[in-house]
């Protein structure tokens, strides 16, 4: 028996780190959101006893080092339920190390497969306190759709879902070290606060143009990234409503209120993204096919 989810990638409409915790992680205040771009997980059990991991690419980890096999061991820890063995294969459409949470949703995608395989009925709940022990974006990729994340990014509240938009995104090749950007908020502080409220504001009108307007990322201050300031011009001149980096980077996303618009900039920015796709949000952050 097999179960197969689309596990959906995020951006982060705004991210504000707000301090930085006794325990070494960071408060943080995020709008994130689900978009269509997605990872197809296909849990099968086997008679194994182990678990093993197949992937369409060559660069990611095939072994415990891989999210979703940290997913798949802490959901029978955690149920009791017994491994008789199960393969989980991986299609891989989201691009990694990207800043949309490509890995967390393969993790989220496990969980909820296994949760259905073994007809254990946890509660979407109850799966991302599995999940929070294995990556702090994994509770929001089991919830998907539009939420105001805080905490290490596990506190979850539903706030009102976007328009209907066109999301551009855009992934220069090029990696980013996310604990260098924490350790530099850390020693050198923010310089500019993103107003919290007034994203709030907007979020709850579905002001899409003001949600444009307020959309920030502090990661921005810390992170330098090859070729950003052209992909934000040449969203902008194609008529992006808004322009953001999402997570730790690289990826730059656009807001577009019309396809052709979005498409247009697509092509244009083919000489600074390796990664390159025009899609929407979404509802949800995994899907059983």
């Amino acid at each position: 028996m097999e179960i197969k989810v689309n596990a959906y990638a995020k951006i982060n409409l705004m991210l504000d780190i707000v301090c930085k915790r006794t325990d070494g992680y960071h408060d943080l205040f995020m709008i994130m959101q689900s978009i269509g771009l997605y990872d197809t997980v296909t849990v099968t059990q086997t008679k194994s006893k182990k678990i093993t991991i197949t992937c369409n690419i060559d660069d990611i980890p095939l072994d415990e080092k891989n999210i979703a096999h940290k997913a798949a061991k802490a959901f029978f820890v955690a149920t009791g339920v017994k491994n008789k063995g199960i393969n989980i294969d991986i299609v891989k459409r989201i691009p990694h190390a990207a800043g949309l949470a490509g890995g967390s949703a393969d993790g989220a995608g496990v969980l909820v497969a296994l949760n259905e395989l073994c007809q254990t009925n946890l509660t979407d709940d109850e799966l991302c306190k599995i999940g929070v022990k294995i990556g702090a974006d994994v509770p929001f990729c089991i919830k998907g759709g539009t939420l105001l994340a805080q905490g290490i990014g596990d506190v979850l509240n539903k706030v009102k879902p976007l328009r209907k938009c066109h999301i551009l995104i855009a992934k220069p090749d090029y990696g980013v070290n996310t604990g260098l950007a924490y350790s530099q908020f850390d020693t050198q502080g923010k310089f500019h606060t993103p107003d919290k409220l007034g994203m709030l504001y907007a979020m709850q009108s579905r002001d899409l143009n003001e949600i444009c307007l307020k959309m920030e990322n502090v990661f921005e201050q810390f992170i330098e990234v090859p070729y950003k300031v052209d992909i934000k011009n040449v969203m902008r001149e194609c008529g992006a409503l808004g322009v953001c980096m999402s997570g730790s980077g690289p990826t730059v996303f656009g807001i577009f209120d019309d396809k052709e618009k979005a498409q247009n900039a697509a092509e244009q920015l083919k000489p600074y993204a390796k990664d390159i796709a025009v899609t929407v949000p979404v509802s949800k952050g995994c899907k059983i096919c």
